[in-house]
């Protein structure tokens, strides 16, 4: 398949606001593209470098844009694909120029409309909207075969292209044979938001009622002696976490996949703030160090596999039954069963003043979906917090001054995979963080301004805030009040943001306001 066809379709995905005509556009170049590069064509179409990233930085891919290029598009994609694997494997002395030479090679192969592709390609910046959620359904609609089937598939492969090809290749058959297996990690089930206790039971009926935990998911698996451990990024941080590991060791159980949470307690048994408990996480860890001075507690909430058998279809209260006979009581969630408003705000109180952020409540019949965030599991906290991208930056005056400080913030749209803003801050920022993420920022880049970079949507920040209001000057039609960073949250990916509909829905609870945004207004940033 050609590049031009690529470049093509990306560019009328990026002018349409339509889900359905994203999703008509990517069925239709994946039904036409060959077999063994249908990966391929998942990989950039979502927005995502087929090898990973390259290192190829903001300045080199400016100094690539003065490079003339062919006048006929003649580009291969598995050209470009053996490119980025010639670009992948070359290092150590003169690398650098080497790189930079065949990176130049490529450029000259390519239109201009091809260059500016491949430039917002390797800076992953393509914002076409078409993430994770509407190539799924595109997937399933050139396969002709139920989008629950790829949804599961890609949940326990977390390979897209690899899905999409099977999907293509064999359909459903070939979809159900992929399976949980240990040390394989899955995608972590997530929650909506529920206002209040009340409202929680009246969407669930008798519900499990859980501390909230404000750690880092983990998701740990064991096969006999050998225990890794997976963040929710599904990195594996099993040299970071050695406590946990022999506590898991000790299982009764030849193999075990779980979920749960890492935190780090005081010496009353109160938590840690959450960047306390990251601290273990870090790059550049003295593990023997920090383990004494900040020991991790684990704290378990399902079991998804026992000895050979994927739980993930058996309903929440017999999952919970199957992890707290494994582990014992010491290493599961408090937990307490009602349909009672008043024993379950007694439950809450009781997560408080033990220094935790609420509770969660959970359906007892659910099964566990993977990367799934549905109604059958709600969070309830105190604090009014959301989980937002970083879209830009400003640079800073007076005190502030060189540093990148105004965070340009916004909530996930779901339909079409964007961004929508919600205002801005500089509240809440320490100098560390200053420091932070002015590195960081210029890291990622895309757009380097006299007094905005801009960057791609890939930082997720907890973000208080007071109130939400009508805004003229935001595309979503809203803006929040007095908005404040809690913190950086690196063990978040941006599609496990807040969507653009939990902010309306919150403005909706606060105001009775049915909010109807115009088409002007949501217009994408």
């Amino acid at each position: 398949m050609k590049l031009s066809e690529i470049v093509e379709t990306s560019s009328r995905l990026s002018r349409t606001r339509s889900r359905l005509e994203k999703m008509a556009l990517l069925g239709e170049v994946l039904g036409r593209a060959p077999l063994q590069e249908v990966p391929l064509v998942v990989s950039c179409l979502s927005g995502r470098l087929p090898r990973g990233r390259l290192g190829i930085g903001y300045a080199t891919l400016q100094d690539m844009r003065r490079i003339e290029g062919a006048s006929e598009p003649s580009l291969e994609l598995r050209d470009v694909d053996a490119i980025f694997g010639e670009l992948e494997r070359v290092g150590g002395a003169g690398s650098s120029a080497s790189r930079l030479e065949i990176l130049r090679g490529l450029y000259r192969r390519a239109t201009e409309e091809e260059q500016d592709f491949l430039t917002r390609l390797l800076l992953e910046d393509l914002r076409q909207g078409s993430l994770e959620g509407v190539m799924l359904e595109a997937i399933a609609k050139a396969a002709a075969t139920p989008t629950d089937g790829v949804r599961r598939a890609f949940m326990l492969s977390g390979d897209l292209g690899l899905v999409a090809r099977t999907a293509l290749e064999d359909g459903a058959s070939g979809l159900a044979r992929f399976h949980l297996e240990v040390f394989r990690p899955i995608q972590p089930m997530l929650a909506q938001t529920a206002e209040n206790v009340s409202e929680a039971l009246s969407t669930l009926g008798a519900a499990a009622l859980e501390y909230k935990l404000d750690g880092a998911r983990i998701q740990v698996h064991k096969s006999d002696d050998d225990v890794r451990i997976y963040s929710r990024q599904s990195n594996d941080v099993t040299q970071a976490c050695p406590e946990i590991v022999e506590r898991i060791r000790g299982a009764p159980a030849r193999s075990l996949v779980l979920d749960g949470e890492a935190i780090a307690l005081d010496r009353e048994g109160r938590p840690h703030p959450f960047q306390t408990t990251m601290r273990r996480f870090g790059r550049k860890l003295d593990v023997a160090a920090l383990r004494n001075a900040l020991p991790l507690t684990s704290v378990f909430f399902d079991c998804l596999f026992l000895d050979g058998v994927d739980l993930t279809s058996r309903p929440a209260s017999e999952r919970f039954e199957i992890l707290r006979r494994t582990l014992g009581e010491d290493l599961v969630v408090p937990r307490l069963v009602t349909s009672d408003a008043e024993e379950a705000q007694t439950f809450v109180r009781k997560a408080l003043d033990a220094g935790h952020e609420g509770i969660m409540a959970k359906s007892l019949d659910a099964p566990y979906e993977a990367g799934s965030r549905g109604r059958a599991w709600l969070k309830l906290k105190t604090a009014d917090t959301l989980d937002l991208v970083v879209l830009a930056a400003e640079w800073g005056s007076g005190r502030r001054r060189g540093w990148l400080s105004n965070l340009h913030l916004g909530a996930r749209d779901p339909s079409t995979g964007d961004f929508v803003m919600l205002g801005k801050t500089f509240k809440g920022l320490t100098d560390e963080i200053l420091a932070w993420q002015t590195k960081r920022l210029q890291e990622i880049a895309t757009e380097k301004g006299d007094w905005v970079v801009r960057v791609r949507p890939e930082l997720v920040v907890e973000i208080a805030f007071n109130d939400i209001q009508k805004s003229p000057h935001y595309p979503g039609g809203l803006a929040l009040r007095f908005a404040r960073l809690k913190g950086y949250r690196e063990d978040k990916r941006p599609d496990e943001a807040d969507t653009i509909e939990t902010v309306r829905e919150i403005y909706r609870r606060r105001t009775g306001d049915s909010l109807e945004a115009s088409e002007k207004q949501l217009e994408l940033w």
